[in-house]
């Protein structure tokens, strides 16, 4: 099995333009709708996490190797032995985000987090050619 390696920067272009452009409006509203102080505090609250991520430069991604699944995301580690693991569950969501858990042998389920992931498309060839089974569930309510 070829080792497969994804890595995600989270400073990147796109999250601080996004920054940008909510600040840029919530500067906005309080300028030209005179909104009040403390509901523009509350709204920028909200993106205190991204900005977090934005001036650590942390990072999340996962590592395939030949006996074992490694990711991590910020200050979070995580390991899985691919010999512990039965077959791969991708559930799309109703908001379209695709989530992955692991069922290991045992019965017991690992959820990977979102964001240490590769594009959902990308993951599962890798892992349909790791030799793994992949499951595929879209919109379940239960």
């Amino acid at each position: 099995m070829t080792p497969y390696r994804f890595i995600r920067q989270n400073r990147n272009p796109r999250t601080v333009l996004i920054l940008i452009c909510v600040y840029a409006v919530l500067i906005g509203l309080m300028i030209l709708l005179d909104a009040v102080w403390w509901l523009i505090a509350a709204l920028a609250l909200t993106t205190l996490p991204a900005l977090w991520d934005v001036v650590k430069d942390t990072s999340a991604g996962m590592e395939l190797t030949d006996g074992t699944l490694h990711w991590h995301t910020g200050q979070r580690r995580g390991n899985v032995k691919l010999s512990e693991v039965d077959r791969f569950r991708f559930d799309t969501r109703w908001d379209f985000s695709v989530r992955v858990t692991a069922t290991l042998k045992s019965g017991k389920r690992l959820r990977l987090p979102d964001e240490s992931l590769p594009p959902h498309r990308q993951l599962e060839a890798v892992l349909h050619q790791a030799g793994f089974a992949v499951e595929r569930h879209h919109f379940r309510v239960f």
